[in-house]
Protein backbone atom coordinates (compact mmCIF):
# COMPACT_ATOMS: atom_id res chain seq x y z
CA UNK A 1 0.00 0.00 0.00
CA UNK A 2 1.47 3.35 -1.03
CA UNK A 3 2.09 6.18 1.43
CA UNK A 4 -0.38 8.29 -0.59
CA UNK A 5 -2.99 5.58 -0.15
CA UNK A 6 -2.32 5.38 3.57
CA UNK A 7 -2.50 9.14 4.02
CA UNK A 8 -5.85 9.25 2.25
CA UNK A 9 -7.01 6.39 4.44
CA UNK A 10 -6.15 8.34 7.56
CA UNK A 11 -8.03 11.32 6.13
CA UNK A 12 -11.17 9.25 5.65
CA UNK A 13 -10.80 7.70 9.08
CA UNK A 14 -10.56 11.08 10.77
CA UNK A 15 -13.43 12.47 8.71
CA UNK A 16 -15.70 9.62 9.63
CA UNK A 17 -14.70 9.67 13.28
CA UNK A 18 -15.68 13.31 13.46
CA UNK A 19 -19.15 12.73 12.09
CA UNK A 20 -20.48 11.46 15.37
CA UNK A 21 -18.80 14.11 17.50
CA UNK A 22 -22.09 15.53 18.73
CA UNK A 23 -23.67 12.23 19.62
CA UNK A 24 -22.06 12.63 23.02
CA UNK A 25 -21.24 9.14 24.30
CA UNK A 26 -19.02 10.43 27.12
CA UNK A 27 -15.60 9.83 25.56
CA UNK A 28 -12.37 11.08 27.08
CA UNK A 29 -11.02 14.06 25.08
CA UNK A 30 -7.56 13.70 26.62
CA UNK A 31 -7.24 10.12 25.41
CA UNK A 32 -8.80 11.06 22.09
CA UNK A 33 -6.19 13.76 21.57
CA UNK A 34 -3.44 11.13 21.36
CA UNK A 35 -5.39 9.03 18.88
CA UNK A 36 -6.20 12.11 16.81
CA UNK A 37 -2.55 13.13 16.78
CA UNK A 38 -1.42 9.67 15.65
CA UNK A 39 -4.02 9.16 12.94
CA UNK A 40 -5.54 12.49 11.93
CA UNK A 41 -3.41 15.46 12.97
CA UNK A 42 -1.04 15.37 10.01
CA UNK A 43 -3.85 15.98 7.52
CA UNK A 44 -6.58 17.80 9.43
CA UNK A 45 -6.69 21.18 11.13
CA UNK A 46 -6.73 21.02 14.89
CA UNK A 47 -9.43 23.68 15.05
CA UNK A 48 -11.85 21.24 13.34
CA UNK A 49 -13.26 24.19 11.37
CA UNK A 50 -10.88 24.67 8.46
CA UNK A 51 -9.97 22.39 5.59
CA UNK A 52 -6.35 21.37 5.35
CA UNK A 53 -5.02 18.37 3.42
CA UNK A 54 -8.22 16.72 4.52
CA UNK A 55 -11.62 18.28 5.23
CA UNK A 56 -12.61 20.08 8.41
CA UNK A 57 -14.00 17.61 10.92
CA UNK A 58 -16.23 19.59 13.26
CA UNK A 59 -19.46 19.59 11.22
CA UNK A 60 -19.23 16.14 9.65
CA UNK A 61 -21.43 14.59 12.37
CA UNK A 62 -24.64 15.34 10.50
CA UNK A 63 -23.65 13.00 7.69
CA UNK A 64 -23.80 9.94 9.97
CA UNK A 65 -26.42 11.12 12.45
CA UNK A 66 -29.31 9.36 10.65
CA UNK A 67 -27.59 5.95 10.78
CA UNK A 68 -27.08 3.59 13.74
CA UNK A 69 -23.88 4.27 15.61
CA UNK A 70 -22.73 0.70 14.98
CA UNK A 71 -22.52 1.54 11.27
CA UNK A 72 -19.86 4.08 12.08
CA UNK A 73 -17.83 1.50 14.00
CA UNK A 74 -18.09 -0.97 11.10
CA UNK A 75 -17.00 1.71 8.64
CA UNK A 76 -13.90 2.55 10.65
CA UNK A 77 -12.85 -1.03 11.18
CA UNK A 78 -13.56 -2.25 7.62
CA UNK A 79 -14.79 0.42 5.23
CA UNK A 80 -14.73 -1.79 2.13
CA UNK A 81 -17.11 -4.27 3.74
CA UNK A 82 -19.62 -1.50 4.36
CA UNK A 83 -19.21 -0.21 0.80
CA UNK A 84 -19.75 -3.71 -0.61
CA UNK A 85 -22.91 -3.99 1.47
CA UNK A 86 -24.24 -0.85 -0.27
CA UNK A 87 -24.49 1.37 2.79
CA UNK A 88 -25.64 4.82 1.49
CA UNK A 89 -23.16 6.89 3.47
CA UNK A 90 -20.28 4.50 2.81
CA UNK A 91 -21.01 4.53 -0.94
CA UNK A 92 -21.26 8.34 -0.88
CA UNK A 93 -17.81 8.60 0.71
CA UNK A 94 -16.38 6.07 -1.72
CA UNK A 95 -17.70 7.98 -4.74
CA UNK A 96 -16.10 11.13 -3.42
CA UNK A 97 -12.69 9.66 -2.56
CA UNK A 98 -12.20 6.64 -4.88
CA UNK A 99 -9.94 5.01 -5.84
CA UNK A 100 -8.37 5.77 -2.46
CA UNK A 101 -9.33 3.10 0.04
CA UNK A 102 -9.41 3.59 3.76
CA UNK A 103 -7.17 1.12 5.56
CA UNK A 104 -8.98 -1.15 8.03
CA UNK A 105 -8.43 -0.43 11.72
CA UNK A 106 -9.72 -3.55 13.45
CA UNK A 107 -7.80 -2.81 16.66
CA UNK A 108 -9.68 0.41 17.43
CA UNK A 109 -12.22 -0.22 20.14
CA UNK A 110 -15.55 1.52 20.56
CA UNK A 111 -14.00 3.42 23.46
CA UNK A 112 -11.10 4.60 21.28
CA UNK A 113 -13.52 5.93 18.69
CA UNK A 114 -15.65 7.70 21.29
CA UNK A 115 -12.55 9.30 22.77
CA UNK A 116 -11.56 10.74 19.39
CA UNK A 117 -15.09 12.01 18.82
CA UNK A 118 -15.08 13.67 22.22
CA UNK A 119 -11.80 15.40 21.46
CA UNK A 120 -13.02 16.62 18.06
CA UNK A 121 -16.21 17.95 19.63
CA UNK A 122 -14.24 19.70 22.38
CA UNK A 123 -11.90 21.41 19.92
CA UNK A 124 -14.71 22.37 17.54
CA UNK A 125 -16.94 23.99 20.16
CA UNK A 126 -14.39 25.77 22.33
CA UNK A 127 -13.85 29.53 22.05
CA UNK A 128 -10.74 30.55 20.09
CA UNK A 129 -7.80 31.56 22.26
CA UNK A 130 -6.71 35.15 21.90
CA UNK A 131 -3.06 35.82 22.52
CA UNK A 132 -2.65 38.08 25.52
CA UNK A 133 0.21 40.23 26.56
CA UNK A 134 1.11 43.86 26.38
CA UNK A 135 -1.78 45.87 25.07
CA UNK A 136 -3.85 42.68 24.79
CA UNK A 137 -1.83 41.61 21.78
CA UNK A 138 -2.62 44.79 19.86
CA UNK A 139 0.32 46.60 18.30
CA UNK A 140 1.23 49.71 20.22
CA UNK A 141 0.85 52.74 18.00
CA UNK A 142 3.23 55.61 18.64
CA UNK A 143 1.82 59.09 18.87
CA UNK A 144 3.28 61.33 16.19
CA UNK A 145 4.61 64.50 17.82
CA UNK A 146 6.64 65.66 14.83
CA UNK A 147 4.26 68.56 14.18
CA UNK A 148 4.70 69.75 17.77
CA UNK A 149 8.47 69.84 17.43
CA UNK A 150 8.18 72.00 14.34
CA UNK A 151 5.74 74.34 16.07
CA UNK A 152 8.19 74.75 18.95
CA UNK A 153 11.04 75.37 16.52
CA UNK A 154 9.11 78.04 14.60
CA UNK A 155 8.05 79.79 17.84
CA UNK A 156 11.60 79.77 19.21
CA UNK A 157 12.96 80.98 15.87
CA UNK A 158 10.48 83.88 15.84
CA UNK A 159 11.33 84.72 19.46
CA UNK A 160 15.05 84.64 18.65
CA UNK A 161 14.57 86.95 15.66
CA UNK A 162 12.40 89.36 17.65
CA UNK A 163 14.91 89.46 20.52
CA UNK A 164 17.76 89.92 18.08
CA UNK A 165 15.89 92.76 16.41
CA UNK A 166 15.07 94.41 19.75
CA UNK A 167 18.65 94.13 21.01
CA UNK A 168 19.98 95.73 17.83
CA UNK A 169 17.39 98.52 18.07
CA UNK A 170 18.21 99.21 21.73
CA UNK A 171 21.92 99.43 20.87
CA UNK A 172 21.13 101.88 18.11
CA UNK A 173 19.06 104.05 20.48
CA UNK A 174 21.77 103.94 23.16
CA UNK A 175 24.37 105.11 20.66
CA UNK A 176 22.14 108.00 19.61
CA UNK A 177 21.56 108.90 23.25
CA UNK A 178 25.31 108.86 23.83
CA UNK A 179 25.72 111.44 21.06
CA UNK A 180 26.98 109.18 18.27
CA UNK A 181 25.49 110.94 15.26
CA UNK A 182 27.12 108.41 12.92
CA UNK A 183 25.18 105.47 14.43
CA UNK A 184 23.45 103.43 11.75
CA UNK A 185 19.98 102.03 12.09
CA UNK A 186 20.24 98.24 12.06
CA UNK A 187 19.14 96.58 8.81
CA UNK A 188 16.77 93.62 8.83
CA UNK A 189 19.42 91.19 7.60
CA UNK A 190 21.77 92.01 10.45
CA UNK A 191 19.74 90.05 12.95
CA UNK A 192 20.69 86.78 11.18
CA UNK A 193 24.34 87.60 11.97
CA UNK A 194 23.70 88.63 15.55
CA UNK A 195 25.14 86.71 18.47
CA UNK A 196 21.66 85.93 19.85
CA UNK A 197 20.41 84.41 16.63
CA UNK A 198 23.62 82.44 15.97
CA UNK A 199 23.51 81.13 19.55
CA UNK A 200 19.92 79.97 19.06
CA UNK A 201 20.76 78.34 15.74
CA UNK A 202 23.74 76.51 17.23
CA UNK A 203 21.64 75.33 20.16
CA UNK A 204 18.90 74.06 17.83
CA UNK A 205 21.30 72.15 15.58
CA UNK A 206 22.98 70.47 18.56
CA UNK A 207 19.62 69.62 20.11
CA UNK A 208 18.31 68.19 16.83
CA UNK A 209 21.45 66.10 16.30
CA UNK A 210 21.35 64.80 19.89
CA UNK A 211 17.66 63.91 19.60
CA UNK A 212 18.22 62.12 16.29
CA UNK A 213 21.17 60.08 17.55
CA UNK A 214 19.46 59.06 20.78
CA UNK A 215 16.16 58.29 19.06
CA UNK A 216 17.86 56.14 16.43
CA UNK A 217 19.76 54.27 19.15
CA UNK A 218 16.58 53.66 21.14
CA UNK A 219 14.74 52.45 18.03
CA UNK A 220 17.44 49.94 17.04
CA UNK A 221 15.62 46.75 16.11
CA UNK A 222 12.22 48.34 16.75
CA UNK A 223 11.06 48.80 13.19
CA UNK A 224 7.42 47.93 13.90
CA UNK A 225 5.68 46.98 10.68
CA UNK A 226 8.96 46.04 8.96
CA UNK A 227 8.05 43.52 6.25
CA UNK A 228 10.98 42.67 3.95
CA UNK A 229 10.70 40.43 0.90
CA UNK A 230 12.32 37.05 1.43
CA UNK A 231 14.37 34.96 -1.05
CA UNK A 232 11.55 32.39 -0.98
CA UNK A 233 7.90 33.37 -0.91
CA UNK A 234 7.17 31.47 2.28
CA UNK A 235 3.61 32.04 3.51
CA UNK A 236 2.94 31.73 7.25
CA UNK A 237 -0.75 32.06 6.33
CA UNK A 238 -0.56 28.81 4.38
CA UNK A 239 1.62 26.86 6.81
CA UNK A 240 0.56 28.13 10.26
CA UNK A 241 -2.94 29.23 9.24
CA UNK A 242 -4.35 26.87 6.62
CA UNK A 243 -2.37 23.79 7.60
CA UNK A 244 -2.15 24.58 11.34
CA UNK A 245 1.52 23.63 11.63
CA UNK A 246 2.68 24.40 15.15
CA UNK A 247 5.23 27.24 15.31
CA UNK A 248 7.61 25.10 17.37
CA UNK A 249 7.69 22.37 14.71
CA UNK A 250 9.79 24.65 12.49
CA UNK A 251 11.20 27.02 15.13
CA UNK A 252 12.27 24.17 17.39
CA UNK A 253 14.69 26.27 19.42
CA UNK A 254 11.86 28.32 20.93
CA UNK A 255 11.07 25.55 23.42
CA UNK A 256 14.63 24.64 24.40
CA UNK A 257 17.01 27.57 23.92
CA UNK A 258 17.47 31.31 23.92
CA UNK A 259 16.96 31.55 20.16
CA UNK A 260 13.92 30.32 18.26
CA UNK A 261 16.21 29.49 15.29
CA UNK A 262 15.45 29.79 11.59
CA UNK A 263 14.65 26.29 10.31
CA UNK A 264 17.11 24.72 7.91
CA UNK A 265 16.09 23.28 4.56
CA UNK A 266 16.15 19.82 6.18
CA UNK A 267 13.14 20.86 8.25
CA UNK A 268 11.32 21.99 5.12
CA UNK A 269 12.04 18.63 3.52
CA UNK A 270 10.15 16.80 6.26
CA UNK A 271 7.01 17.82 4.38
CA UNK A 272 8.20 18.87 0.96
CA UNK A 273 9.74 15.57 0.08
CA UNK A 274 6.11 14.54 -0.34
CA UNK A 275 4.63 17.92 -1.34
CA UNK A 276 6.79 18.87 -4.32
CA UNK A 277 4.50 21.31 -6.15
CA UNK A 278 3.15 24.34 -4.30
CA UNK A 279 -0.54 25.22 -4.31
CA UNK A 280 0.16 28.86 -5.20
CA UNK A 281 3.48 29.05 -7.08
CA UNK A 282 3.82 25.52 -8.41
CA UNK A 283 7.48 24.63 -8.84
CA UNK A 284 8.78 28.22 -8.69
CA UNK A 285 9.42 28.50 -4.94
CA UNK A 286 9.85 24.90 -3.80
CA UNK A 287 12.59 24.37 -6.39
CA UNK A 288 14.63 26.96 -4.49
CA UNK A 289 14.59 24.66 -1.44
CA UNK A 290 15.48 21.62 -3.54
CA UNK A 291 18.33 23.45 -5.26
CA UNK A 292 19.77 24.79 -2.03
CA UNK A 293 19.98 21.38 -0.39
CA UNK A 294 20.63 19.17 -3.42
CA UNK A 295 17.41 17.17 -3.58
CA UNK A 296 16.29 15.84 -6.95
CA UNK A 297 12.47 15.75 -6.95
CA UNK A 298 12.43 13.71 -10.17
CA UNK A 299 14.25 10.74 -8.63
CA UNK A 300 13.14 11.46 -5.06
CA UNK A 301 16.73 11.30 -3.84
CA UNK A 302 19.57 13.55 -2.72
CA UNK A 303 22.26 14.21 -5.31
CA UNK A 304 25.69 12.72 -4.59
CA UNK A 305 28.63 15.14 -4.50
CA UNK A 306 26.17 17.97 -5.02
CA UNK A 307 28.55 20.59 -3.68
CA UNK A 308 30.97 19.82 -6.51
CA UNK A 309 28.46 20.35 -9.34
CA UNK A 310 28.61 23.46 -11.51
CA UNK A 311 25.68 25.82 -11.82
CA UNK A 312 25.13 24.59 -15.39
CA UNK A 313 24.83 20.97 -14.24
CA UNK A 314 22.43 21.99 -11.50
CA UNK A 315 20.36 23.98 -13.98
CA UNK A 316 19.84 20.89 -16.16
CA UNK A 317 18.53 18.89 -13.21
CA UNK A 318 15.96 21.39 -12.01
CA UNK A 319 14.82 22.84 -15.34
CA UNK A 320 14.03 19.25 -16.39
CA UNK A 321 11.88 18.96 -13.26
CA UNK A 322 10.12 22.23 -14.07
CA UNK A 323 9.46 21.14 -17.68
CA UNK A 324 8.05 17.80 -16.58
CA UNK A 325 5.68 19.48 -14.13
CA UNK A 326 4.62 22.04 -16.73
CA UNK A 327 3.69 19.19 -19.08
CA UNK A 328 1.71 17.49 -16.31
CA UNK A 329 -0.26 20.68 -15.73
CA UNK A 330 -0.73 21.76 -19.37
CA UNK A 331 -0.47 18.59 -21.42
CA UNK A 332 2.47 19.73 -23.54
CA UNK A 333 5.53 21.95 -23.39
CA UNK A 334 5.21 24.99 -25.64
CA UNK A 335 6.92 28.38 -26.02
CA UNK A 336 5.04 29.74 -23.02
CA UNK A 337 6.35 26.84 -20.97
CA UNK A 338 9.92 27.52 -22.09
CA UNK A 339 9.57 31.16 -21.03
CA UNK A 340 8.04 30.18 -17.67
CA UNK A 341 10.83 27.69 -16.91
CA UNK A 342 13.49 30.23 -17.90
CA UNK A 343 12.02 32.87 -15.59
CA UNK A 344 11.66 30.41 -12.73
CA UNK A 345 15.27 29.33 -13.00
CA UNK A 346 16.51 32.93 -13.13
CA UNK A 347 14.54 33.57 -9.95
CA UNK A 348 16.10 30.50 -8.30
CA UNK A 349 19.60 31.73 -9.14
CA UNK A 350 18.81 35.25 -7.90
CA UNK A 351 17.45 33.90 -4.60
CA UNK A 352 20.34 31.51 -3.86
CA UNK A 353 23.39 33.39 -5.18
CA UNK A 354 24.83 36.75 -4.13
CA UNK A 355 27.11 38.13 -6.79
CA UNK A 356 30.72 37.11 -7.36
CA UNK A 357 31.37 36.55 -3.65
CA UNK A 358 28.80 33.75 -3.48
CA UNK A 359 28.00 32.55 -6.99
CA UNK A 360 27.22 28.97 -5.97
CA UNK A 361 23.61 27.82 -5.90
CA UNK A 362 24.31 25.18 -3.27
CA UNK A 363 24.20 26.27 0.35
CA UNK A 364 21.89 27.60 3.03
CA UNK A 365 19.03 29.95 2.22
CA UNK A 366 19.85 33.47 3.41
CA UNK A 367 16.58 34.68 4.91
CA UNK A 368 16.19 38.39 5.69
CA UNK A 369 16.05 38.95 9.43
CA UNK A 370 12.87 40.65 10.66
CA UNK A 371 13.29 40.78 14.46
CA UNK A 372 16.63 42.06 15.74
CA UNK A 373 17.10 43.07 19.38
CA UNK A 374 20.22 45.05 20.35
CA UNK A 375 23.16 43.05 21.68
CA UNK A 376 22.78 44.48 25.18
CA UNK A 377 19.28 42.97 25.49
CA UNK A 378 18.92 39.43 26.83
CA UNK A 379 15.82 37.55 25.74
CA UNK A 380 15.29 33.82 26.20
CA UNK A 381 12.61 32.15 24.07
CA UNK A 382 12.41 28.94 26.10
CA UNK A 383 11.89 30.89 29.32
CA UNK A 384 8.86 32.64 27.86
CA UNK A 385 7.46 29.81 25.74
CA UNK A 386 8.01 26.80 28.01
CA UNK A 387 8.17 28.28 31.51
CA UNK A 388 5.89 31.27 30.96
CA UNK A 389 3.55 29.41 28.62
CA UNK A 390 3.21 32.39 26.25
CA UNK A 391 1.74 31.90 22.80
CA UNK A 392 4.02 32.94 19.95
CA UNK A 393 1.31 35.38 18.80
CA UNK A 394 1.77 37.40 22.00
CA UNK A 395 4.93 38.97 20.60
CA UNK A 396 4.79 38.08 16.92
CA UNK A 397 1.12 38.80 16.27
CA UNK A 398 -1.26 36.72 14.14
CA UNK A 399 1.43 35.12 11.99
CA UNK A 400 -1.16 32.61 10.81
CA UNK A 401 -2.73 35.49 8.86
CA UNK A 402 0.50 36.81 7.29
CA UNK A 403 1.57 35.86 3.78
CA UNK A 404 4.75 37.88 4.35
CA UNK A 405 6.00 38.05 7.93
CA UNK A 406 6.25 41.49 9.53
CA UNK A 407 7.36 42.84 12.89
CA UNK A 408 4.11 43.07 14.80
CA UNK A 409 5.11 44.49 18.18
CA UNK A 410 7.33 47.51 18.96
CA UNK A 411 9.74 45.37 21.03
CA UNK A 412 10.57 48.41 23.15
CA UNK A 413 11.70 48.20 26.77
CA UNK A 414 8.45 49.80 27.93
CA UNK A 415 6.45 47.23 26.01
CA UNK A 416 8.34 44.37 27.69
CA UNK A 417 8.11 45.97 31.15
CA UNK A 418 4.34 46.44 30.79
CA UNK A 419 4.00 42.75 29.95
CA UNK A 420 5.95 41.77 33.07
CA UNK A 421 3.71 44.03 35.14
CA UNK A 422 0.53 42.47 33.76
CA UNK A 423 1.41 38.80 33.27
CA UNK A 424 0.56 36.40 36.06
CA UNK A 425 3.09 33.74 37.04
CA UNK A 426 1.50 30.40 36.22
CA UNK A 427 1.37 27.66 38.87
CA UNK A 428 3.03 29.93 41.43
CA UNK A 429 1.50 28.08 44.39
CA UNK A 430 2.47 24.60 43.23
CA UNK A 431 5.88 25.16 41.68
CA UNK A 432 8.69 24.26 44.14
CA UNK A 433 10.93 26.82 42.45
CA UNK A 434 8.81 29.62 43.92
CA UNK A 435 8.65 28.26 47.49
CA UNK A 436 11.29 30.76 48.64
CA UNK A 437 8.86 33.67 48.09
CA UNK A 438 7.36 33.28 51.55
CA UNK A 439 5.83 36.74 51.75
CA UNK A 440 3.96 36.34 48.47
CA UNK A 441 2.63 32.94 49.52
CA UNK A 442 1.42 34.36 52.81
CA UNK A 443 -0.32 37.26 51.05
CA UNK A 444 -2.07 34.84 48.70
CA UNK A 445 -3.28 32.74 51.62
CA UNK A 446 -4.47 35.82 53.50
CA UNK A 447 -6.34 37.12 50.46
CA UNK A 448 -4.22 40.27 50.28
CA UNK A 449 -3.44 39.56 46.66
CA UNK A 450 -5.19 37.55 43.97
CA UNK A 451 -2.19 36.83 41.77
CA UNK A 452 1.57 37.12 41.49
CA UNK A 453 2.94 38.88 38.44
CA UNK A 454 6.34 38.60 36.82
CA UNK A 455 7.17 42.02 38.27
CA UNK A 456 6.53 40.69 41.80
CA UNK A 457 9.30 38.12 41.43
CA UNK A 458 11.83 40.58 40.02
CA UNK A 459 10.79 40.72 36.38
CA UNK A 460 11.42 44.45 36.11
CA UNK A 461 14.92 44.42 37.59
CA UNK A 462 17.48 45.79 35.15
CA UNK A 463 19.75 42.75 35.47
CA UNK A 464 17.03 40.40 34.23
CA UNK A 465 17.32 41.72 30.68
CA UNK A 466 20.63 43.59 30.69
CA UNK A 467 23.89 41.97 31.66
Amino acid sequence: MSSHWLSRSFILLAMVLSTASLWGQGGDPAAGKTIFKNYCGACHNKDMKTDMTGPALGQAEEHWAEYPREDLYVWIRNSQALISAGHPRAVELWEKWKPVQMSPFPNLTDEDIENVLAYIHQEYTKEPVTAGGPGDGVPVEKADYGWLYWVIFVVLAVVAMVLSRLIAQFRYLNELKAGNVDAQKPAFGQMFRSKAFLTFLTFFVLAWLSFTVVNRAINLGRQQGYQPEQPIKFSHKTHAGLHKIDCKFCHDGARRSKHSVIPSANTCMNCHRAIKVGSTYGTAELTKIFASIGYDPTTDSYIENYDQLSNEEIEKIYTKWMRDQYMVAHGDFDALGETAVKRQWEDVVAALTHGEEDAKIQGPIEWVRVHNLPDHVYYNHSQHVEVGGLECQTCHGPVEEMDVLRQYAPLSMGWCVNCHRQTEVKAFKDNPYYQSYHRLHEELKAGKRSKVTVEDIGGTECQKCHY
